[in-house]
C-alpha cells in the first residue's frame, strides 16, 4: 500500500489574481485622484518646492476665476473672501503654510497682483509663482 506524500508547494495563482485585480483598480482610479483647475502656466526656469508642508495652490483662470486648493479641499472663491480662506488654512497649519499662485499665461496681470495683495493683507509671507518648466 502506497502512502500519499504531502505536497509542500504553495499555490500562488490566487495571489497573482488578486494582485492583477488591484493593479487594474489602481490604474483606473489614479487619474481620478488629481483634481485642479486647468491653467495655462507661463514658462520659466525654476526650482521645485519642498514637500514638508503641502502648499496652498491658488489658481487664476483666463476668465479671472480664483480657486483655492489645499490637500483634498478645492473650490472657487471670491477675491474679497480669499484672505479669510488663506488665514483659516494658515491657522490649521500653525502658520507653516506656503502659498503658490498660478495665473494663466493670458490672464490680466492686475488680477494676479490683486490676489497677491490680498495674500499680503492676510499676513502670508511665503508666496511663490507657479510656472511650467521650459522645454530644452
Amino acid at each position: 500500500m502506497k502512502r500519499r506524500r504531502l505536497m509542500a508547494e504553495m499555490n500562488v495563482v490566487p495571489y497573482i489574481d488578486v494582485t492583477l485585480v488591484l493593479l487594474v483598480i489602481f490604474m483606473l482610479s489614479a487619474p481620478l485622484l488629481t483634481q485642479g483647475v486647468n491653467v495655462n502656466l507661463p514658462k520659466g526656469v525654476t526650482k521645485p518646492v519642498s514637500d514638508k508642508v503641502p502648499p496652498v495652490l491658488i489658481s487664476v483662470t483666463r476668465q479671472g476665476t480664483i480657486s483655492v486648493q489645499f490637500k483634498d479641499s478645492h473650490g472657487s472663491v471670491a477675491l474679497d473672501d480669499l484672505a479669510a480662506d488663506v488665514r483659516r488654512i494658515s491657522s490649521t497649519t500653525h502658520g507653516q503654510v506656503q502659498v503658490l499662485v498660478g495665473g494663466d499665461a493670458h490672464v490680466d496681470y492686475g488680477k494676479v497682483m490683486a490676489v497677491m495683495a490680498r495674500l499680503q493683507q492676510a499676513g502670508i509671507s511665503h508666496v511663490g509663482l507657479l510656472t511650467r518648466p521650459e522645454s530644452h
